[in-house]
């Protein structure tokens, strides 16, 4: 079995960059095994192939897509502060193992199914969190004085780890704790056939590679790491009981005896107040106005229909007029700035489907809780009194039977 070395660097650090380098070269091990994967490893190489819009519209992961960009978006404010380019020390290990000759090998998972994980695992109020915290930092992260070398100590290392175990520890597990594992998975292998292993990770991900090295058969199977992650639909769980509630609502009013123009006001503010807010919500993406007119329209039925959103029609919409391009994904990465993100007609076109479904959501909730004291009537009374007068025109009917 060979020797394994590993070089724990910050992702954004000069200093990262020349000690891998030096590393390659005093070590000269037999494989140099890098943290990435096939798609980001193209993307260092600029041989990514970008999707096409149309291929991002029918995928309709626009809320993820969006955590992504931000994410990225937050490492390269830091790498430009820091004067380094996010990735430069994978990117300065490839270029050292091609000038050396020595074999290279893409030891971690696949980013896709990282994220699609990540976000699957992720609990409603976690998700409700990292909005928070992402909105947070973007507003913040320009006037921040950040010392990354510093947080590559291990001590800073293991209490940064923690803070986010306590802050999403689903998503602690999908991002750190199962890539630890995959890493450690391909770097055993790797050794089983070569004498000598420089392995490039972040400083992050070091102590937990190197708990399962020591301990290989305490290794989960690589099935489990890559499988889709089972869980509940809540989302059209959700669905299904806003438009229970919403009939049963309708129902009770109506046979209540409050009268058809009571009917009629809880009708017209179902749709007025999803309308409203999810135009409002489109606007403050900075969407067209033709967008917003159309989240408007659609966004009372959509909330009935949990296999669709009113933020597809919105984004479908603000895509016919802002023609975003192919060439948009590169120009997203390589933003410097949040308003220049906003700029790139894809990323509006995101922004404008996300926050259009996030104000549905908001006026659906909000119905419910205040359609009662807008109305002027009591929910108990008309409740109670629409039940009544149900049963008793469903038995007369059977009755009559």
């Amino acid at each position: 079995m060979g020797e394994i070395r590993i070089v724990g660097t910050a992702h954004v650090s000069q200093a990262s960059v020349d000690e891998v380098r030096e590393a390659i070269r005093d070590y000269k091990p037999d494989v140099v095994a890098i943290e990435l994967d096939q798609g980001r490893y193209a993307a260092l190489k600029k041989q990514v192939h970008d999707p096409s819009v149309n291929e991002v519209l029918e995928a309709k992961n626009f809320t993820q897509l969006l955590v992504q960009w931000v994410l990225a978006y937050l490492q390269r404010r830091i790498g430009m502060d820091m004067g380094v380019e996010p990735g430069a020390e994978m990117k300065a290990a490839i270029e050292e193992s091609e000038a050396t000759g020595t074999p290279l090998a893409l030891v971690d998972r696949d980013i896709r199914v990282t994220l699609h994980r990540f976000w699957r695992s992720l609990s409603f109020f976690e998700k409700i969190k990292m909005f928070y915290a992402l909105a947070a930092s973007v507003a913040t992260v320009d006037g921040q004085e950040i010392d990354v070398e510093e947080l590559k100590q291990q001590d800073m290392i293991s209490v940064a780890m923690e803070e986010f175990r306590k802050f999403s520890p689903n998503g602690a597990h999908a991002l750190i704790d199962e890539r630890d594992a995959y890493l450690a998975y391909n770097l055993d292998r790797l050794r089983q056939g070569h004498e000598k292993v420089l392995a490039v990770m972040g400083a992050g991900h070091v102590q937990g590679v190197e708990r399962y090295l020591a301990a290989p058969d305490t290794i989960p199977p690589l099935e489990g790491l890559v499988q889709d992650v089972k869980t509940r639909r809540w989302g059209l769980i959700f669905g299904v009981i806003v438009t229970a509630l919403f009939v049963f609502l309708l129902a009770t009013i109506a046979f209540s005896g409050v009268g058809l123009e009571v009917l009629g006001m809880a009708l017209v503010y179902w749709v007025l107040i999803h309308g409203v807010l999810t135009a409002a919500f489109t606007l403050l993406a900075r969407g067209h106005p033709l967008s917003a007119a159309t989240g408007f329209a659609v966004s009372w039925l959509t909330a009935l229909n949990p296999l669709i959103a009113a933020g597809w029609f919105a984004a479908i919409v603000e895509a016919k007029i802002r023609k975003p391009a192919p060439s948009d994904f590169r120009k997203i990465f390589e933003a410097e700035s949040f308003s220049a993100m906003m700029k790139i007609p894809l990323f509006r076109v995101v922004m404008v489907a996300a926050l259009a479904n996030l104000g549905s959501t908001i006026g659906t909730i909000a119905y419910f809780f205040f359609i009662f004291p807008v109305l002027g009537i009591d929910p108990a009374t008309v409740i109670s009194q629409g039940l009544a007068n149900m049963w008793l025109a469903i038995t007369g009917l059977f009755g009559q039977a």
